[in-house]
């Protein structure tokens, strides 16, 4: 049975739990016979990245040689934080295809020329973010991104104020123009499945998005 390794870019065991299970869950209901998920977390880093420093370091950490070992067994991988770290060096190191959470969900929303926006709780990423989406070349159609307010470590640890304030700036991205909006975080997996449920746009998960261009990707390429 072919398997797809997803690795945790940051430290917390638990955030890589749920992305798995929420990558087995669509693929349970979108893929006929759908490919194992294993789950990998990297040993050095920061519990949530929340700053270009963690960003920096949880691209190292992505290429460490137990990573590349795990990754070199799969059929496929996907980097599981929002920033895409290590992903170009993972590819240039890799046989298998390698596909970010960030890039896919942006693809995922500007379908048919969607204006999206991001909503996320990580505002010293701003730049980052929009760095990554003019590198997809999909800035004419960012509407921008927007972001909670408060230290977003504290608000990982209380889900529903996380959703509810989230919920706040998916509606702030809808009143710049969004079509669709990505819920901008592997840790914010589960509240993208709840503010999906909260808006009459396309309210896109990352994780999900992933697992669609991951699956496009092996169904294209026949199994070894």
């Amino acid at each position: 049975m072919r398997h797809i390794l997803l690795i945790n870019p940051n430290t917390s065991s638990a955030t890589t739990q749920m992305m798995v299970q929420i990558a087995r869950a669509w693929l349970a209901q979108h893929i006929t016979a759908p490919p194992a998920v294993v789950g990998a977390t990297v040993t050095r880093g920061a519990p949530m990245i929340v700053d270009e420093d963690d960003l920096a370091v949880a691209a190292g950490a992505m290429c460490d040689e137990e990573m590349l070992r795990l990754a070199g067994c799969a059929d496929g991988v996907i980097v599981g934080a929002f920033g895409d770290p290590g992903i170009e060096a993972l590819r240039a190191r890799l046989a298998v295809p390698v596909v970010g959470i960030g890039a896919a969900s942006m693809h995922a929303a500007a379908a048919g020329q969607r204006r999206f926006g991001i909503a996320t709780t990580t505002p010293r990423l701003a730049a980052s973010i929009d760095a990554s989406v003019r590198r997809q070349g999909l800035g004419d159609l960012f509407t921008g991104a927007r972001f909670t307010k408060g230290d977003p470590r504290a608000l990982s640890s209380s889900p529903q104020q996380q959703e509810d304030l989230l919920a706040g700036v998916v509606q702030g991205c809808i009143e710049d123009g969004a079509q669709a909006v990505i819920i901008g975080g592997g840790p914010l997996g589960e509240a993208a499945r709840a503010l999906g449920q909260r808006f009459p746009i396309p309210v896109i998960g990352p994780v999900p998005a992933a697992c669609a261009a991951l699956a496009q990707v092996l169904r294209d390429c026949p199994a070894t």
